[in-house]
């Protein structure tokens, strides 16, 4: 791959040699973590062949689209309405990054002790590592975290951005907050595309992201079988891809797997045996390449069922009403929508634990993992309440803190294996 689109990526001002050397410990990575599975789908080849072009095909559509006047707009945080991109005939693409290379960069503006994922994206900035940077007209931050609304103010240097103020409780005059922003955001999108957001585009747009949920829904509803018919490894990838991917592909292909899973929870076929434990994943969102804890958890005797996570059901459980039809009722639909988002940024955060107790119950888990980021204080905060919580239903939980490093990896899998043979 790294010769048929060195061009592009010299045009995109990466470093081509660092870039080399990110290529190829990801295919390695992938492979040991993914392509040496068991019972993997038929389905999961799409997904291998979206990874290994992850930096290549995928950008070369996105420089593609950009060269046919459509813009692209990087986001961080699925607070930001992708409806208002697509409905402005721009492409929304993820931009955060799981991986440690470009830290030593990053280090250099950011103090040590910043969480993983911020240092993570700023390094691949600054090490000249993503394309997907690159490539965008316009960047989204977001005020989820002191952590990333402070890096975005250096950020900002590097990039043309638009950050979005984001209430911390949801009452009443919180919600009129995120209106305020998103109306902004509107604003500032119809001026970069050039496109004025109608109510017939918006009305689409709505339908298209909604229609890519309902998929991850339901593929969501197929890991409940005993035995679960997919690891959590393969699902974490989907969650992962849905990022990066074209919206209309992307739901036809997981529908496309979901049929065969469907066939496989009929025939009570799964990736493991019954008796194997079933965990759940809990916290942090985890960007590509971050598969190292899922990786363990799974080579130390049990199976992931579910992710209560932003790469997970918090990006999937709610929809957008569809039945408006002024642009009216389309925008508070969704503010309506995106402020039922129970990240740990809220204050109180009741919605969560309930959730949590409720995903936990209705998966049949034997245990819940709770993943956190160092440095990330909202959820490693937040751990505490939900291990009250699902204690309150004999629920064991593990709680976590690492980064990106492979430093602690023997340290995690005896905890993990430990906490496995604990719930069996």
């Amino acid at each position: 791959m790294n010769e048929k689109y060195e061009k592009m990526w010299e045009d995109l001002g990466l470093d081509i040699s660092a870039h080399d050397g990110l290529l190829k410990v990801l295919g390695q990575f992938y492979g040991d973590i993914y392509l040496s599975q068991d019972k993997r789908l038929k389905g999961m080849e799409y997904l291998d062949f979206v990874l290994s072009e992850v930096h290549g095909l995928r950008i070369k559509e996105l420089q593609d689209a950009r060269a046919a006047g459509k813009k692209i707009i990087g986001t961080f945080c699925m607070f930001v309405p992708e409806e208002l991109i697509c409905a402005a005939n721009s492409t929304a693409v993820g931009l955060c990054a799981g991986a440690e290379i470009g830290k030593e960069a990053a280090e250099k503006i950011l103090p040590r002790n910043t969480c993983a994922l911020i240092k993570s994206f700023v390094g691949f900035k600054l090490a000249k590592l993503c394309p997907y940077v690159e490539s965008c007209d316009l960047v989204i931050g977001e005020t989820t975290c002191d952590g990333k609304k402070k890096a975005y103010e250096i950020f900002q240097e590097y990039v043309p951005m638009h950050i979005m103020e984001l209430p911390q409780m949801k009452g009443a005059c919180d919600r009129d907050l995120y209106m305020t922003e998103v109306l902004k955001f509107k604003a500032k999108i119809e001026e970069v595309s050039g496109h004025d957001i109608t109510a017939d585009n918006l009305k689409e747009a709505i339908k298209l992201i909604n229609n890519r949920r309902k998929a991850l829904q339901r593929l969501n509803q197929l890991r409940k079988a005993i035995p679960t018919p997919i690891s959590g490894r393969d699902v974490l990838l989907i969650n992962q891809i849905s990022f990066y991917d074209d919206p209309w592909r992307f739901t036809a292909k997981i529908n496309e797997l979901c049929d065969e899973l469907e066939k496989r929870v009929q025939a009570g076929e799964g990736i493991v045996e019954n008796d194997i434990p079933r965990l759940m994943m809990s916290g942090c969102p985890m960007a590509v390449p971050n598969w190292k804890l899922p990786y363990v958890v799974e080579s130390s005797g049990a199976v992931i069922v579910g992710e209560e996570s932003c790469i997970g059901t918090r990006n999937t459980r709610d929809l957008v009403d569809e039945t408006g039809e002024t642009m009216e009722k389309m925008i508070n639909a969704l503010v309506d929508r995106y402020m039922r988002i129970d990240c740990a940024c809220f204050t109180p955060n009741p919605e969560r634990l309930e959730h949590i107790v409720e995903m936990a119950k209705d998966l049949k888990v034997n245990g819940v993992i709770h993943y956190a980021l160092q440095f990330c204080h909202p959820y490693t905060i937040e751990a505490y309440k939900v291990e009250k919580a699902l204690e309150q239903e004999n629920i064991p939980l593990l709680r976590i803190e690492t980064d990106y490093s492979m430093e602690d990896i023997e340290q995690l899998k005896t905890r993990v294996e430990a906490f496995v043979e604990m719930v069996k």
